[in-house]
C-alpha cells in the first residue's frame, strides 16, 4: 500500500494514462512499456526514493493485470412495462 504523498500522485497519474491507454486502443504489453518508460524517468530524475518507486511498480503492475479495471460498464435496458 501507498502512503507517501508524491508516490499516491504519481501512481494515480500512471492508472489515469492506463485508462486512457486502453481507451484508445493500446493494450496490456503497450502500457507495460509505457511504465517501464515512466519509471526509469523517476529513477532517472531522482524524483522519490528508490525503494517508493519499487511500491510503485508493484502497485501499477498489479492494476495493470487486474482485468476489472478496464471493462467497460454496460448500460442496463430499462425494463419494458406493458401498460394495457
Amino acid at each position: 500500500m501507498l502512503q507517501d504523498t508524491q508516490t499516491i500522485r504519481y501512481y494515480q497519474r500512471i492508472t489515469d494514462a492506463f485508462v486512457e491507454l486502453w481507451n484508445r486502443g493500446y493494450r496490456t504489453d503497450d502500457m507495460r512499456m509505457y511504465l517501464d518508460g515512466y519509471l526509469a524517468a523517476l529513477r532517472h530524475g531522482n524524483a522519490i526514493e528508490p525503494y517508493l518507486i519499487h511500491r510503485l511498480e508493484e502497485e501499477a503492475s498489479r492494476f495493470l493485470y487486474d482485468g476489472s479495471n478496464f471493462a467497460m460498464a454496460q448500460p442496463q435496458p430499462e425494463p419494458q412495462h406493458d401498460y394495457y
